[in-house]
């Protein structure tokens, strides 16, 4: 018995990783992070430059000239202006609609519940470049060619977020919560806003960021449903470094002013985002 009751060694101690986890960590950060400094260092250098072997790994003095260059070749202003609209209004149609969806599928009972949540899944299946040529003759037949609507409404609900909120819901939201809401007497649109929408909040910001870096990097939809006189940042970056050789300066100059605001809607949403998937990760 004195054996059993006996607490281990390492009951109630801190782990450490030691040397080989900052090594293995401090590995995974470089990689990580390389591609992004190589834009920065590209951006800043010209072509010729680039060509060499090896190449230089430190940031040039030509960022603000290829900026310049980025500015007269392409609109990008108005092609971050149009991707902030586009990104911006499917992130928030998604992120609504399918929180509302996943809340219906985890904690409301309906006939056909099983059914319709299979289905929804199931479309996850299906690759999107099947429906483009109906998707494209629907928005022709709306004369919504070369409008910004076109592209956004196609992406104001996701099968993925559907999922993704049920999930998450499933395991945060217990069913004490709606039940007293229901003894006094609340409605389950005010069960949604005063319960669900609180409680649902770090998971709805890494649905938002998902959803906004894959509105934001979507290149196949746009082209088609978008001209180059109101274009997406990734429509307008390839009008960018044409000529008999491709500027690859100009190029990555480009590139990184489209992901600047990507990286600042991680820093706005980043303590929410980590708060979900620890959240997450406890409950699991």
């Amino acid at each position: 018995m004195t054996a059993l009751a006996r607490p281990s060694s390492g009951a109630g101690k801190t782990m450490t990783g030691g040397w080989f986890a900052y090594l293995v960590l401090g590995f995974a950060l470089l990689i990580s992070a390389f591609p992004f400094y190589w834009t920065i260092v590209a951006a800043s250098r010209s072509n010729a430059d680039l060509a060499r072997v090896p190449p230089s790994l430190l940031p040039g003095p030509n960022l603000v000239k290829n900026f310049e260059a980025v500015l007269e070749e392409a609109d990008i202003g108005k092609a971050l202006l149009n991707s902030l609209i586009v990104s911006g209004a499917i992130t928030v149609g998604t992120v609504l609609s399918c929180t509302l969806a996943g809340f219906a599928f985890a904690k409301l009972r309906f006939r056909g519940r099983g059914a319709l949540l299979t289905l929804t899944i199931g479309t996850m299946m299906i690759p999107p470049q099947l429906g483009v040529i109906p998707l494209f003759m629907l928005i022709a037949e709306l004369q919504w060619v070369n409008q910004l609507q076109a592209v956004i409404l196609p992406g104001l609900v996701s099968a993925f977020g559907v999922f993704f909120m049920r999930q998450y819901l499933v395991q945060s939201l217990p069913d004490e919560l709606i039940e007293a809401a229901r003894v006094d007497g609340a409605s389950t649109a005010r069960v949604f806003w005063s319960i669900v929408i609180p409680i649902a909040r770090p998971g709805m910001a890494v649905l938002g960021m998902l959803t906004f870096m894959t509105a934001w990097n979507d290149f196949f939809w746009p082209v088609i449903a978008l001209s180059s006189q109101e274009p997406t940042v990734q429509v307008a970056l390839r009008q960018l470094g044409g000529g008999y050789v491709n500027d690859q300066s100009v190029i990555m100059a480009g590139t990184l002013l489209g992901t600047l605001p990507v990286l600042l809607v991680f820093g706005l949403l980043g303590r929410q985002i980590v708060g979900g998937i620890m959240q997450g990760a406890v409950k699991g």
